[in-house]
């Protein structure tokens, strides 16, 4: 374990590095989780809103929040308020952010070190709360829901994603109240099963939060949603939650808003944005098709006992029959399309 300064973004950071990230570090820093970064960065620009209060109650060396003060859209930001509960933490903060020169008056940057919840409960409000934490996000998801503004976004990342992919079906029942089912479809229904938690919290205090950006990495789940307030807006939110493949309850509405993820893509050409470029593009795709689901075909081959056929020339073979089809960013193996499972398998002979 050592000290090194890394580059992220247009951020300078002194990062505690290990050849094994965990949360033993003396403070936390995933560099797996640049992209997730990003997509934070590109969205908060792509957004539109105006001099919104930043939230990140969990912010480790605080790479997230300098990145946000120094890349998101200006005028986007009215204050960033960076918290962590470790006084390690806390002078990382600090220290990365006199090594970017940042003003923090001008830029009305705050620094507190609190728990996480305690922040958020003795609060103001916000309208962009950050959850980010090593695990679960469940326990702070009141308090956050609590002091979302009207209008503002819930970000949520989820690291726990073995419970909520059947590996600990108990697990996730006990945490999430929902069954998961692990087959090849499973991040996406563990993600969805982790968009309806969150709802379910919100919906206690007449908030309805609906997903604009979602996404699913090998290691975690994020979901971004906005927030509306009103029981009407809740009602239309719950009568979304169902069973697909076996799993649930789980959120069955769209996990993407399709005019904001387009607005994030052409973001990422005026900066170092490959990943984030590579994903947005395929959930573009993605967002076009109304389906909840998709289809893993190796696992349908193997159950139908069918040969296996290229990924592209099974989606054009799709539309040519009429239908949309395109790849999921879930899985390599998917695609993501409104036609029958009958219809797709006689598709798949004639390509055999």
């Amino acid at each position: 374990m050592k000290k090194q300064v890394i580059v992220e973004g247009k951020t300078k950071a002194v990062e505690y590095t290990s050849t094994i990230v965990s949360k033993d570090l003396p403070v936390f820093y995933n560099p797996a989780m640049k992209l997730n970064r990003d997509i934070s960065v590109l969205l908060l620009s792509a957004l539109g809103l105006k001099k919104i209060r930043v939230a990140d109650i969990m912010a480790g060396s605080g790479v997230r929040s300098i990145r946000f003060a120094l890349e998101v859209r200006k005028g986007a930001i009215g204050s960033v308020h960076i918290n962590d509960g470790s006084k390690e933490a806390i002078a990382l903060i600090k220290k990365n952010i006199t090594l970017n020169k940042i003003n923090i008056k001008k830029r009305k940057i705050h620094v507190t070190q609190k728990d996480a919840n305690i922040f958020l409960l003795e609060s103001e409000g916000f309208e962009y709360i950050d959850i980010d934490p090593f695990g679960s996000p469940v326990p702070f998801l009141d308090a956050a829901c609590r002091r979302l503004s009207r209008g503002g976004i819930l970000a949520v990342t989820a690291t726990d994603t073995a419970p909520l992919c059947g590996t600990y079906p108990k697990t996730c029942v006990r945490r999430y109240w929902s069954t998961p089912r692990k087959c090849g479809m499973m991040h996406e229904l563990g993600l969805r099963i982790l968009a309806r938690r969150v709802q379910l919290i919100g919906a206690q205090y007449d908030k309805a939060l609906v997903p604009v950006f979602s996404m699913s990495t090998e290691h975690y789940f994020r979901i971004f949603f906005a927030n509306e307030k009103g029981k009407h807006a809740v009602d239309v939110v719950m009568k979304q939650h169902g069973v697909l493949n076996g799993a649930g309850p789980l959120w069955l509405g769209p996990l993407w808003d399709g005019k904001l993820t387009k607005a994030m893509r052409k973001l990422t050409g005026k900066s170092n944005y490959e990943d984030a470029a590579k994903l947005l593009g395929t959930v573009e795709q993605e967002v076009a098709i109304p389906a909840a689901g998709f289809y893993d075909i190796h696992e349908l081959c193997g159950k139908m006992k069918l040969g296996i056929p290229k990924r592209d020339a099974l989606i054009v073979a799709i539309k040519k029959a009429g239908y949309p089809a395109s790849q999921t960013h879930f899985k390599g193996e998917g695609i993501r399309s409104t036609i029958s499972e009958e219809k797709l398998v006689k598709i798949i002979k004639k390509l055999n």
